[in-house]
């Protein structure tokens, strides 16, 4: 899917003002929960940012090492 900077700023605002509907551009978007457009916003940011956490959902593991002492 092609998702818009426009877009994903308007969820982004909404999300934060604890909102469940989004208006950008001419359209309304009324969300059920928060956690649907939590979801959403993962999606954009994976479509539009694919550079960052390279499909990894955001994660980062790091090696660990013990000289067993």
């Amino acid at each position: 899917m092609a998702y818009t900077l426009e877009q994903y700023t308007k969820l982004q605002e909404a999300i934060a003002g604890g909102e469940l509907s989004v208006r950008y551009a001419d359209r309304s978007v009324q969300y059920r929960t928060l956690d649907e457009m939590v979801r959403l916003l993962q999606l954009m940011e994976a479509d539009l940012f694919p550079s960052n956490g390279g499909g990894s959902g955001g994660r980062r593991r790091y090696a660990s090492f013990s000289k067993g002492y």
